[in-house]
């Protein structure tokens, strides 16, 4: 049977659409194929699979109907008074009408079917981590590499940053707009500003898998830090850290986690975006409804307004719960305890801390500068050690450089000193914003800074060489590893700790 076409549709214009329409569907076909064979998909094949090609389909099938109705004006406008009135009539007793009504809808029902399909993978795709992390590479490569390292690596990103709920992920995609004009228009700030402000509240992401009545008790830490010397001494410190009480049955009476407890509410000012300087503090017990204010030294005298107060919950302290960028002085202590740079090499932990330190104009020139410095310091110092066992001095340049690309980012300007960790005290201020001896309460009260509020040190020391240990249920007495008196005690670690130094 000769399939025939109403007049109107022989026209150029619906026959582009045409040609458009099954060119895409084809390829969408065949992508979609490729995604099945392929082990590895690249960043940007489910944005032309599933978004581009269906919205390029999509107009070449309104080009079909739009060429029609333009064609049929031509006709009316060229032919009779009596054919310029009223809209083109369909007569399935006419085969030309007939087979296009048909082919219109089978065409229909399988475009329906497609569409289906493919918004359900378009939205799926959408929400993905490689598209939320891989899609606008450079902008997001810090992001991207720090989530893929961190304990949440396996949550998806829209699992914390959007949340369940169609209002949130709606608020998310028409937020979302503006960072795609801001990349295309390369607008957007280096590095990123934090707290991210459109983000759904804290309590109502993390507490769908963190919730305060949970039991954490008290978590054992031990920590091996390593000394600027020559034979990078090791340094050995096991916490007890007081997250919660030491028995199931206390609740969340005292402990870190006590900040977020359902009986109390913490409420704080902070003078800047990052919330670093926290000047005003108000503790309200809510069984008592009794309330203390304190207040940093020269601190306000009256309570902030409204709309300058923040409840604390999860975010005050895990602020980098996924995205951390450590400073150098951490990752190359914990890379010479996992054996990824070999501790065995004089004068590494110096020498390392100090490279990785330094700024520079991109990540290539970072990895140069590493291998050059670590290379050229062997070779001057030790050249007996670079002569006889260059593959140990080898592996010292990939191991500091592994550790720079995964926390340092030039092109974004990323680095720990743009994002400080509230967790701790040793490299930024974190516990001591608010527990540093100076906020007092109008009755003279403090906010206490006693080391074992928080946590109680078992061991301590140089391993093999005097290690000191605690008893059960004691804490020893901080002990610094370098002889500086009680300075610690009298300024926070932050005065000399930045990171960056070692």
């Amino acid at each position: 049977m000769k399939l025939m076409f109403p007049a109107s549709a022989k026209n150029w214009l619906s026959l582009a659409g045409v040609i458009i329409a099954l060119t895409a569907l084809f390829m969408i076909l065949f992508l979609v194929i490729v995604t099945f064979v392929m082990k590895e998909q690249a960043a940007y094949l489910g944005l032309v699979t599933y978004i581009l090609l269906p919205a390029v389909m999509i107009v070449g099938l309104l080009l079909i109907p739009l060429g029609m109705l333009r064609e049929t004006k031509r006709e009316r406008r060229e032919g009779e008074p009596a054919k310029r009135a009223g809209w083109p009539k369909i007569d399935l007793d006419e085969p030309g009408h007939r087979h296009a009504f048909f082919i219109f809808l089978v065409g229909t029902g399988i475009f329906v079917f497609l569409s289906a399909v493919g918004s359900y993978q378009a939205f799926h795709y959408t929400e993905s981590t490689k598209f939320c992390g891989t899609l606008c590479h450079a902008v997001m490569e810090p992001e991207h590499t720090a989530h893929r390292n961190c304990p949440h690596a396996q949550v998806a990103c829209v699992a914390c940053h959007v949340g369940p709920g169609v209002d949130w992920y709606a608020r998310s995609k028409l937020s979302g707009l503006y960072q795609v004009y801001a990349v295309l228009a390369d607008i957007y700030p280096r590095p990123i500003p934090t707290p991210i402000k459109n983000l759904r509240p804290a309590r109502a992401v993390c507490e769908q898998c963190h919730w305060p009545q949970k039991f954490y008790g008290h978590k054992l830490q031990l920590r091996t830090h390593y000394l600027s010397d020559q034979a990078n001494t090791p340094w050995r410190i096991g916490l007890n850290l007081k997250v919660g009480p030491p028995q199931e049955a206390l609740g969340l009476i005292e402990g870190i986690h006590w900040h977020i407890s359902p009986r109390a509410r913490i409420e704080y000012s902070a003078t800047d975006p990052g919330r670093q300087q926290i000047p005003w503090v108000r503790y309200t017990n809510l069984d008592s409804g009794v309330a203390k204010v304190y207040r940093d030294k020269g601190g306000p005298a009256l309570a902030p307004a409204a709309g300058g107060m923040r409840t604390m919950d999860c975010m005050d302290c895990h602020n980098r719960p996924s995205h951390l960028y450590r400073p150098p002085a951490q990752f190359i202590d914990e890379a010479i305890t996992a054996g990824r740079i070999p501790a065995a090499l004089p004068e590494m932990k110096k020498l390392a801390v100090q490279l990785c330190a330094k700024q520079y104009s991109s990540a290539q020139i970072a990895q140069q500068e590493i291998r050059a410095g670590i290379i050229q310091f062997y070779r001057q110092d030790y050249p007996q050690l670079h002569a006889r066992n260059l593959g140990l001095v080898e592996k010292g340049v990939t191991g500091v450089q592994t550790e720079s690309a995964q926390n340092i980012f030039p092109y974004m300007r990323v680095n720990w000193t743009a994002y400080p960790d509230n967790i701790g005290h040793l490299n930024f201020a974190g516990c001591f914003r608010c527990h540093n001896g100076g906020h007092a309460s109008d009755h003279g009260e403090t906010i206490g800074r006693d080391c074992t509020l928080c946590h109680d040190i078992g061991i301590q020391g140089i391993p093999g060489k005097g290690m000191e240990r605690a008893r059960i249920g004691e804490s020893l007495a901080f002990r610094h590893p370098e002889e500086i008196g009680d300075a610690w005690q009298q300024a926070p670690c932050t005065d000399c700790h930045s990171g960056g130094n070692p």
